[in-house]
């Protein structure tokens, strides 16, 4: 008996190893470049990605991880995977309007009132059609990440109302609906590369900035800002691009591997980023940051402020998409 379910393991081994050999997989190096320090949501994110690669590839795909902007912006990468100098990248979707205008849909301030509603619209059809518009100018898009609902930090004063934007020099992402939001709002907006803005936020070059808690502090802008204002004004997602000259070349064994770390890494780097964002606002507090949540009533003030912007996106990105996104939205509230 027990030579029988020895022939019978070793059989089941074989074929295992057979299956292995047959799938068509070549040593690779990926370099895969990200934004923000080795030891953030983004970092761990990629760390998950690069194991699950190399174990699904036996490995033979290895995955090189460079945090920190050590191969540039967002736009220099998207830049370097679009010549075929760089291969993989996590980065902001709203630093690819430049190339696909289709992106600033997720830009729309106010668009989504919590993570669950972005999950489901991003992960369903429009958000997969958006994403497949990036493969006519260079790239891939395999997943969305979550960067996280969007607040305001400054230096100048605490902003509890409207009018407390007024002046304040505010470093903002390289687009324009972002520019134009913030300008609407009454701010002063600075494109600046993230790479760049601790140091402008230090030298007082910039007064403040918007980003995710997690990123307020594992970027350490605690250190460099006073007030934080909790307003939560875009959800902002991040995605996870592939050179396409690169991805062409790749087998569909290889495609697959890649794409499915990428949705085992989705789905870790959204758990990880809503866990740590909870933690971080307690933190951001106990560092001494002066926290102000902004009242219903302002919230409103704002959308209000905003409405031109919003119809400025739409006309933007074609008023077909605009009407899908706001068609599935409604569906996910509706709890269909």
């Amino acid at each position: 008996m027990k030579l029988k379910q020895l022939v019978a393991a070793l059989g089941i081994a074989l074929v295992a190893a057979g299956a292995a050999c047959a799938q068509d997989i070549k040593p690779r190096l990926i370099r895969f470049g990200y934004g923000l320090v080795e030891d953030s949501n983004q970092g761990r994110a990629v760390r998950l990605f690069a194991q699950e690669v190399e174990k699904a590839s036996g490995g033979k795909m290895k995955v090189r991880a460079i945090g920190a902007a050590a191969l540039g912006s967002d736009i220099q990468m998207q830049q370097a995977l679009i010549g075929g100098a760089q291969e993989m990248m996590v980065g902001s979707t709203a630093t690819l309007v430049g190339i696909t205008k289709e992106m600033a849909i997720w830009d729309t301030p106010f668009l989504f009132n919590n993570a669950e509603e972005a999950d489901a619209v991003l992960d369903g059809p429009v958000g997969q059609k958006v994403m497949d518009k990036l493969q006519d100018k260079g790239l891939v898009g395999l997943v969305y990440w979550e960067n996280g609902f969007r607040n305001l930090t400054n230096n100048k004063q605490p902003i509890a109302k409207l009018e407390d934007l007024n002046g304040v020099k505010l470093r903002v992402m390289q687009n324009n609906v972002f520019l134009d939001s913030f300008k609407a709002l009454g701010a002063n907006a600075v494109p600046l590369p993230f790479s760049e803005l601790f140091t402008a936020l230090e030298t007082r070059a910039v007064d403040g900035q918007e980003n995710p808690y997690n990123t307020i502090l594992s970027s350490k802008f605690y250190e460099v800002q006073k007030y934080l204002t909790v307003t939560n004004h875009v959800y902002s997602p991040w995605i996870v691009t592939v050179s396409k000259k690169w991805w062409d070349g790749l087998s569909k064994d290889e495609q697959k591997i890649l794409l499915d770390a990428a949705k085992k890494s989705r789905d870790f780097e959204r758990k990880d980023t809503r866990e740590e964002a909870a933690r971080a606002l307690a933190e951001l507090k106990a560092k001494g940051m002066q926290v102000t949540e902004l009242s219903a009533a302002e919230v409103d003030r704002m959308r209000t402020r905003l409405s031109q912007v919003n119809a400025s996106i739409a006309a933007s990105v074609g008023q077909d998409l605009w009407n899908e996104v706001q068609a599935e939205i409604r569906k996910v509230r509706a709890g269909k």
